[in-house]
């Protein structure tokens, strides 16, 4: 063990009798915790991303309603209806975040999107205020006391990190991401962004990433809370994220300019479950330790084809087929009712859970029955890497 990670580990383990932890879940590319909210038991999403403190599903009665909030996602904004927070426990700690109320969207689709049953988010306000572990390891959340000093931890720069929060951003962990090119990108560290990282078109074109004159190939349509837009991926490589070095990953782009000024994306869940990370924002500095020994995973092969659970007719469809992707080449068309895949029949399949039964690894073969105008087509489809270079 190197000297780094010695003063480390002897520093966490002084003070881990002030220390509390909550367990968490690892859901299906989202953490999932237990909390109370004014005294409601719920099944939460930990998201970052979200600045707030907790957003519940309508169907949950946490109160009478007594404002309104404008929320906003990669592309635009929506309003939400507010709830006076009494009183918020995570695990059988209380957890202070100040004036901020719950937020509340109907959310009792999302469940079948992670995996478990989820009620709705817990957001950064749960963390900003503590000196907060999120292990992905032991999978849990370690709070540490005040006195913890994360100025003690010595990165080793192979293994362990230290990254410096910008000064911007009030309900978000702003930090520096650095591509070849040396122009730096402001990225959020956000754990309810399922993919790997996300940014925009203009962004990648300012810091000479993307020539602005290139048209993009395998476009699809991403859902956010504000609704569907254009997006695609791209392999991006030699980039440094929050000061650790990457070599080749695949990003989500979204082609629609941000809705921030401040930041330039996320980076999400597929590169932070690779590292235990500690987070201090009011000393502006968070540690990584890439316990797995990955910083980013290979391509993963896909068919080219966009869809989801139509809740009026319980049929899932096919909304959208990539240009130039096996799918078209293979005469799927939107509209398209999918009955199985691989021989597995869809009931209640929305469109993360339909991506993920879609995708596999490149070269592999996907067999799809489908109906259109009442007949049936059975395709058999090789997975390609519809990733833009």
């Amino acid at each position: 063990m190197s000297i780094a990670l010695l003063l480390a580990t002897g520093l966490l383990h002084a003070q881990s009798s002030d220390t509390f932890e909550v367990p968490f879940r690892i859901g299906e590319d989202a953490i999932i915790a237990d909390a109370k909210v004014n005294g409601r038991s719920v099944s939460m999403l930990f998201d970052t991303g979200f600045g707030g403190s907790a957003l519940v599903d309508t169907a949950i009665n946490v109160g009478p309603v007594t404002g309104s909030i404008t929320l906003q996602d990669f592309v635009g904004t929506l309003e939400a209806p507010t709830v006076k927070l009494v009183s918020l426990m995570f695990g059988d700690h209380k957890i202070n975040v100040g004036d901020e109320p719950i937020v509340q969207q109907p959310w009792e689709r999302m469940s079948s999107s992670y995996g478990q049953h989820v009620d709705g988010i817990l957001g950064f306000s749960v963390i900003k205020n503590n000196i907060t572990g999120i292990n992905f390891e032991k999978k849990k959340f370690v709070f540490y006391p005040k006195s913890f000093d994360i100025n003690k931890l010595v990165p080793d720069n192979k293994r362990t990190f230290m990254a410096k929060l910008l000064p911007i951003g009030q309900s978000s962990m702003e930090m520096e991401v650095l591509p070849e090119t040396g122009k730096r990108m402001t990225m959020a560290l956000d754990t309810g962004n399922a993919f790997y990282a996300t940014t925009h078109k203009d962004v990648l074109e300012r810091v000479g990433v993307w020539d602005d004159k290139k048209t993009a190939k395998f476009t699809t349509l991403s859902g956010v809370a504000s609704g569907a837009v254009t997006s695609w991926a791209l392999k991006v490589p030699k980039i440094t994220i929050f000061g650790v070095p990457v070599e080749n990953s695949v990003w989500d782009v979204i082609d629609r300019p941000a809705s921030s000024a401040e930041g330039d994306g996320t980076v999400g869940f597929g590169f932070l479950k690779n590292f235990n990370i500690i987070i201090d924002y009011d000393k502006r500095r968070v540690w990584f330790e890439n316990y797995t020994g990955v910083v980013a995973e290979p391509i993963v092969g896909s068919v080219g084809i966009s869809g989801g659970l139509q809740v009026r007719t319980g049929k899932t469809l096919i909304s959208h087929v990539m240009p130039s992707s096996p799918a078209e080449a293979a005469g799927i068309k939107p509209g398209d009712e999918i009955l199985s895949i691989d021989q597995t029949d869809l009931m209640g399949v929305d469109s993360r859970k339909l991506r993920a039964m879609l995708n596999g690894p490149v070269g592999s073969k996907v067999k799809l029955a489908i109906s259109r105008d009442h007949q049936l087509r059975r395709f058999e489809i090789e997975r390609q890497a519809l990733v833009n270079e």
